[in-house]
């Protein structure tokens, strides 16, 4: 158990920030899973910047990595390539 206050301030802040991020990467993860499902090219189409404008937000706020939101964008563009 945490001895200084300093600490005890520092566990509130890390799970209100460990809840913050997991509710945006679950976000971003089901915004995925659904561009994936899609099999109309132009329903995909209009949906990709969407999903790439939140990508692009986690990435720069290092939620996730940005390599991870590049590998991403690519794959989800071949899969729209694809339809």
């Amino acid at each position: 158990m945490a001895n200084h206050k300093s600490s005890e301030k520092r566990i509130r802040q890390t799970k209100t920030r460990t809840e913050h991020n997991r509710y945006y990467a679950k976000t971003m993860r089901n915004a995925v899973r659904k561009l994936r499902a899609m099999t109309n090219k132009e329903e995909a189409t209009k949906l990709y910047p969407s999903v790439q404008k939140m990508l692009d937000k986690l990435a720069k706020t290092n939620i996730i990595h940005k390599n991870k939101a590049a590998n991403i964008k690519s794959s989800l563009c071949q899969h729209i390539a694809k339809l």
